[in-house]
C-alpha cells in the first residue's frame, strides 16, 4: 500500500519512491526490496512502467498507477481505515484506565 501511495500523485522512479517513503514514514526500503516489489506490482497490473531518458545520465524507469491500481489502492485504504478504527476501539479501555490513574 505504501508503494502505491508513493506513486499516487504521479510517476516516480525507484530511488524517488525509496526517498519518499523514508521522508514521510519510518519505512526504509532498499533497492533490493523495492525493485522486485515494483516488478510484482507491475506484473499484477497495478503499476505501469516506462523508461524515460531525461536529464539523468541514464534512462530511468518511471512507475505510475494504472486505473486498476488506483481502484485497488482505494480499496486498500478503506480496509486500512476500517482496521485502524477497530484497533482504536481496542485501545480505548486501556487509554481510559491510564488516564484515570
Amino acid at each position: 500500500m505504501a508503494v502505491l501511495l508513493a506513486v499516487a500523485s504521479g510517476p516516480q522512479y525507484g530511488l524517488q519512491i525509496i526517498r519518499h517513503l523514508a521522508d514521510f514514514t519510518d519505512l526504509v526500503l532498499t533497492e533490493g526490496t523495492i525493485y522486485p516489489l515494483l516488478a510484482r506490482l507491475a506484473g499484477e497490473g497495478l503499476l505501469a512502467a516506462e523508461w524515460v531518458a531525461d536529464e539523468a545520465p541514464h534512462p530511468r524507469k518511471y512507475y505510475r498507477l494504472t486505473p486498476r491500481g488506483r481502484i485497488r489502492l482505494q480499496q486498500m485504504c478503506r480496509e486500512f481505515r476500517d482496521f485502524t478504527a477497530k484497533i482504536d476501539r481496542l485501545m480505548e479501555p486501556m487509554e481510559k484506565r491510564d488516564a484515570a490513574e
